[in-house]
């Protein structure tokens, strides 16, 4: 036993779970088992009436006067199970709580016995507190979603109306194309019948520029000339008869 005391003073002093405030229930005769006020699978109000409430009254009286030592506690969300050792006496207590009101306290002379309830509190704890941690994840799940379903609609309104700009545009560029299309058109005619007459100009200033180049001296056609001149009437000369003087 002189082991045991020796490891109980090693020990830290008692941890919040002890030293947060608990509800002080009504003095009721000794037993190992307490009912606390708690939502279900707690014990309801009506469990207070129970045999226990006074091994609670006793446990929290200890922890106020600082004469218990912790050496193990386990969390499990909002549930908990503590093994204090009452150094004096060489007293176990093993409590079972739930958001740091106590809910079962056992006490025992027995190490092996404390230990013993110390993991299977401890093991209830982990299945009391599935609910919770599930519920608690799933809760998060479903706000990490809903802000990604938020970012989702932003980047899909941002994409909508860069499609909707995009294809605004190109209804632009296809109208521009058709009617740089249509002015090619219209050009090209223009521009062949500007090439025609460029070159029918081209073509009388060649000849003018030849006529002016040429040194000999081009003469109207005299046939030409005398077909154009009627001709002059020929007359007989009247004889006269006169007496020759």
């Amino acid at each position: 036993m002189a082991w045991m005391i020796a490891a109980a003073l090693a020990c830290v002093t008692l941890s919040a779970c002890a030293s947060s405030p608990f509800h002080t229930p009504t003095p009721a005769p000794a037993a190992d088992n307490v009912a606390a006020t708690a939502p279900s699978p707690l014990p309801t109000a009506s469990d207070n009436a129970m045999p226990g409430s006074a091994t609670v009254a006793n446990l929290r009286r200890l922890i106020d006067d600082h004469q218990l030592t912790e050496l193990r506690t386990t969390y499990n969300g909002g549930y908990g199970a503590s093994l204090l050792f009452q150094t004096d006496k060489l007293t176990y207590f093993v409590s079972l709580f739930h958001n740091k009101e106590f809910w079962r306290v056992i006490q025992t002379d027995s190490y092996d016995e404390a230990e013993k309830l110390y993991r299977t509190f401890a093991q209830q704890t982990e299945t009391l507190a599935q609910v919770d941690l599930d519920a608690l994840r799933l809760q998060a799940g479903n706000k990490y979603a809903e802000h990604m379903v938020a970012l989702n609609q932003q980047r899909l309104q941002s994409l909508q109306r860069d499609v909707s700009y995009q294809q605004q545009q190109s209804r632009q560029v296809a109208e521009l194309q058709q009617q740089a299309q249509q002015d090619a058109v219209s050009l090209t005619a223009e521009l062949r019948a500007t090439s025609s007459q460029l070159d029918t100009v081209k073509q009388q200033i060649r000849e003018l520029e030849a006529l002016q180049a040429n040194p000999a001296l081009v003469l109207p056609s005299p046939h030409a000339e005398t077909a154009a001149t009627p001709p002059a009437s020929t007359a007989t000369p009247a004889t006269t008869d006169s007496p020759m003087p």
